[in-house]
């Protein structure tokens, strides 16, 4: 039964460390540069041409785990810093491959802020609607006649 398991072991190992660690023959981030600039370069939009390299990254990465966007975008930024005679045209375009994570991160917080003041206003409202009903229970619901002495 030992050596069922230590088989079964190494079978398992031997199946999955080859998909998890494949290295593909061209290195993905370069070509996923070449698209990223020469898209950009053409005139398309930032979105339609980091679409198409990431997308094109994921699809060479191979193996179990796949590329982050983060990941991604770093293999493009390295790509073009390292042959920068050929990607010279497309350093302008890398700044929107990193966002500015400042202004994002101010952002969300102004986000968590209104929440919070809605959430505050609307406790605020339920609370003073049960004060009213409170107040509006000790009166009774006899009419008081004017003239009645």
């Amino acid at each position: 039964m030992k050596e069922f398991k230590k088989k079964l072991i190494f079978f398992t190992l031997g199946i999955i460390y080859p998909l998890s660690f494949q290295t593909p023959k061209v290195s993905a981030g370069s070509f996923g540069a070449e698209i990223f600039c020469t898209m950009r370069d053409g005139g398309n939009d930032h979105e339609s041409s980091w679409d198409a390299a990431y997308t094109y990254i994921k699809k060479q990465k191979g193996g179990l785990f796949k590329v982050s966007p983060r990941q991604a975008a770093a293999q493009i930024t390295e790509s073009v810093i390292r042959d920068n005679e050929t990607f010279s045209y497309c350093v302008k375009y890398l700044d929107k491959l990193h966002p500015n994570r400042k202004l994002i991160r101010d952002l969300e917080k102004e986000e968590e802020r209104k929440l919070k003041e809605a959430k505050e206003k609307e406790d605020n409202r339920k609370r003073l609607e049960r004060e009213l009903e409170e107040v509006n229970e000790d009166f009774s619901e006899d009419t008081v006649e004017r003239y009645s002495y």
